[in-house]
């Protein structure tokens, strides 16, 4: 009885860890949004550089990769929290193991992530935008 009674400990401890990681890098997330955001809008703004739009890809790029892999990261911690959750009260297996690689092959792939619903649609359209104001920088 004890045994469960520790790996329950044991169990709680894992999850708020693995909680405040997962908040961790959805905070990262927040802030890579709105640091891209930022310098595509200061590369647009740019004056007196012709190559201005093309500088604008750059930040979007890093950023939307970085995006990507704190998304792969946080997917693989969810993993890891559903097998806490599943398995610590019948094991004592990976105790305090907070290496979530191990559920890699479990997750969909960095550039898979990046072309998401939610991660294509934000940095898509930023590009877009990006785009369109090329355009208009032609025309003018």
């Amino acid at each position: 009885m004890e045994d469960v009674e520790d790996l329950r400990e044991y169990m709680f401890k894992e999850i708020d860890i693995i909680q405040d990681i997962i908040k961790r890098m959805a905070f990262n997330s927040f802030l890579i949004k709105g640091w891209a955001v930022t310098l595509v809008v200061v590369a647009l703004l740019l004056k007196g550089i012709e190559s201005q739009v093309w500088i604008a890809f750059i930040p979007l790029l890093v950023f939307w990769f970085l995006d990507a892999y704190f998304l792969w990261q946080e997917r693989m911690y969810r993993k890891l929290y559903e097998w806490v959750i599943n398995n610590r009260l019948k094991t004592s297996d990976y105790l305090l193991d907070m290496n979530a690689y191990r559920f890699k092959s479990e997750v969909q792939s960095r550039l898979r992530i990046m072309f998401s619903i939610t991660l294509g649609w934000f940095y898509g359209s930023i590009a877009i935008l990006i785009l369109i104001y090329s355009v208009f920088l032609l025309l003018a």
